[in-house]
């Protein structure tokens, strides 16, 4: 009785399926774009050794402004990545293996925390400058914070995208949806990652080119189904 009050008749309302929302396909181009400014923005920040001037001069001046704008891009970078662990997963669909859907997620969801973490320690005493009116760092504190910070992106966020990109890579194999360049690029560039025990700040950005491929196959994987589908329906 209740239920036919509401709607006006004596047939139940039909459960319409969950759809994926069409911009999820450019959700990897998104984090790309956004993690790539926000690493140029970031990196302006004081080198090892710089005096008291220079610390100064960065904190209150322009390029500490540059720099708070790329830590505030991080988490929507961080948002857009989780939307392409979304997109990947809509891909598998079905076929998703338990093994690897638990190391594909943990590994993305890590690279997520560990990017949060790098930005945040990496901002804190440049944000509570300017907006807390707190006193310009010593040396030694900008030092200390950007080793942190630094540890965190290139030791742990680094290996924790490389093991994402051999995961997603071994997928994309196994089902036969990514094409045997990309799969041999993600496997060579995961290893570079993995390996790699230096701090070489633009060698992160391999990892956002290779988001950048993937989202562009899918994109194009997409397109390419819905054409026959809308040409079925005319």
């Amino acid at each position: 009785m209740v239920q036919s009050r509401l709607t006006g008749n004596d047939t139940p309302p039909v459960a319409r399926p969950l759809e994926t929302p069409r911009a999820a396909g450019v959700a990897g181009l998104v984090f790309a774009a956004l993690f790539v400014l926000s690493i140029l923005l970031v990196r302006k920040h004081p080198a090892a050794g710089s005096s008291v001037e220079e610390i100064r001069d960065f904190y209150l001046g322009n390029s500490g402004r540059l720099a708070v704008v790329g830590v505030y891009l991080v988490p929507f970078a961080g948002i857009a990545f989780l939307w392409f662990i979304a997109v990947i997963r809509n891909l598998i669909g079905e076929r998703e293996d338990r093994f690897f859907a638990t190391v594909f997620l943990g590994s993305g969801l890590l690279f997520v925390a560990m990017l949060f973490i790098a930005a945040g320690v990496g901002g804190a005493m440049l944000a509570a400058v300017k907006f807390r009116d707190e006193p310009v760092p010593s040396p030694d504190s900008v030092a200390l914070a950007r080793s942190i910070a630094f540890a965190f992106l290139f030791v742990y966020a680094v290996k924790m995208a490389a093991v994402f990109m051999i995961v997603v890579s071994t997928i994309g194999t196994r089902l036969r949806i990514f094409p045997r360049w990309l799969v041999v690029a993600g496997f060579l560039a995961a290893l570079v990652l993995l390996l790699n025990v230096s701090y070489i700040e633009l060698l992160i950005l391999v990892f956002p080119a290779w988001v950048t491929a993937v989202s562009l196959l899918i994109l194009r994987t997409n397109r390419s189904v819905s054409q026959p589908e809308n040409r079925s329906a005319t």
